[in-house]
């Protein structure tokens, strides 16, 4: 490898790469389970190649026991993940959102494949997750993913301990934010169903003989999703300008 490239050279590498690949994993839009691996790993290492250049001069030397390298590339991974776990946490702000809407609208049990998740979710929870997905690329937001990326090796340099308190205090914060996100997206929608469901309560009342359930099913669907729909591009507008503010937080904190 000498004639190529020093011991130091690749070692600095070995640790950007480790960084990276961990962000990558968890990034959204880029790290979603049904982009291929080689694909990942091959942007994980395109991009690091790239940003070596840039930081090899702040990597510490190579340490002489195997114990210390092999700390120092946990450290990697631990922020790397730090950074990507947080940043694929606030995408369940709309997961949420999607997940209230359905329940106002009855149509919670129609579950879909969601390629971004494990496991199946609602229609309008995946819907609002493409949307999102859409939007970071529609908006040039995957630019300043990239842009925290290398912030980061200044907030968090080579060597330096894993905050986990800090960590662990960003992320109930950024879950509890997600969450109240979420409930401000579909407030249109509950609060049109808070109304329309105390006049299906007060019918009700005037004419026990009414079926209010037959007749309230298709207009609470109708209504609910027309109303969803008429506020979903300012759902868009808000969730981008809050995922941008998150992001700039690691840019310029």
């Amino acid at each position: 490898m000498e004639s190529y490239a020093t011991a130091q050279q690749v070692y600095a590498a070995g640790l950007v790469f480790a960084r990276l690949g961990a962000v990558i994993m968890l990034l959204p839009g880029l790290g979603e389970t049904f982009i291929p691996p080689r694909i990942r790993l091959s942007f994980a290492l395109a991009l690091s190649l790239m940003l070596f250049p840039l930081l090899v001069g702040k990597v510490p030397p190579i340490p002489t026991a195997p114990a210390d390298m092999t700390l120092m590339v946990i450290k990697e991974l631990l922020i790397g993940l730090l950074i990507g776990g947080v940043l694929r946490m606030f995408m369940t702000s709309l997961a949420t959102a999607g997940e209230i809407v359905s329940l106002q609208t009855t149509l919670s049990f129609a579950q879909t494949a969601n390629p971004m998740q494990a496991t199946p979710s609602t229609t309008v929870g995946t819907f609002l997750g493409l949307i999102g997905i859409v939007l970071i690329f529609a908006t040039d937001l995957d630019h300043l993913f990239v842009a925290a990326i290398v912030k980061s090796f200044d907030l968090f340099p080579f060597g330096r301990d894993v905050p986990v308190a800090d960590a662990a205090q960003l992320a109930v914060q950024t879950l509890a934010k997600s969450f109240a996100l979420g409930l401000q997206l579909s407030a249109p929608v509950i609060v049109f169903s808070l109304i329309f469901n105390v006049a299906l309560g007060l019918v009700n009342r005037v004419m026990p003989q009414f079926q209010v359930f037959f007749a309230a099913t298709p207009l609470i669907v109708l209504l609910g999703l027309s109303i969803f729909a008429l506020s979903l591009g300012t759902i868009g507008m808000v969730w981008i300008d809050r995922y941008r503010d998150l992001v700039g937080t690691f840019v310029t904190p």
